[in-house]
């Protein structure tokens, strides 16, 4: 069994958990999210207290038992406090700006790069080489961050790229000449 599947997930006052079905609406401060649980798990709610229960011991529901209880942690954490990643930009000439919502990044290329996030994503841009992708869907977040540094992820000789605010890279040590 999964020991992450075991815990309780605990509701504070401010959240509001609806369950219909194999269906569970979270609504906070900052939105509402949507989760279908799988038909093998079973959901029990108490005053504050959420518990998730395997229907059988199918290596299926093994597998989706702690999935769902992280998802539906996740999601009660994004609707409350929210989820945020930071992007770096290094390199000369390399910066980014927002025009009209999407973003646009000046990477090195003959073109200039345009990523509209999608809705509940919000991008912004401070000093033109920091980006920081914010939103209630932890999975949405990072896959717009990660999205955002495949353009031009980081090259191990000189550094030069986007990059995660805490990502170290390891660098090479460049062809000697005779």
């Amino acid at each position: 069994m999964s020991r992450i599947g075991k815990k309780e997930i605990k509701i504070t006052n401010d959240i509001d958990v609806e369950i219909n079905k194999s269906e569970i609406l979270i609504k906070g401060g900052k939105g509402k999210l949507i989760y279908n649980l799988p038909e093998v798990i079973d959901i029990k709610k108490a005053e504050n207290i959420i518990k998730l229960i395997p229907k059988n011991s199918s290596q299926k529901a093994k597998e989706l038992y702690g999935l769902s209880r992280s998802i539906i942690q996740n999601m009660i954490i994004g609707v409350s406090q929210g989820f945020e990643k930071k992007l770096i930009i290094q390199g000369v000439g390399y910066r980014s700006q927002i025009e009209e919502k999407t973003l646009v990044l000046n990477v090195g290329y003959s073109h200039s790069i345009r990523i509209k996030p999608p809705e509940n994503i919000e991008i912004k841009v401070e000093n033109n080489t920091n980006i920081t992708i914010s939103g209630i869907n932890k999975e949405m977040v990072g896959q717009v961050a990660a999205q955002i540094r495949s353009v031009r992820p980081p090259e191990p000789y000189k550094g030069k790229g986007i990059k995660y605010e805490n990502e170290t890279i390891r660098r090479k040590v460049g062809k000697a000449g005779k």
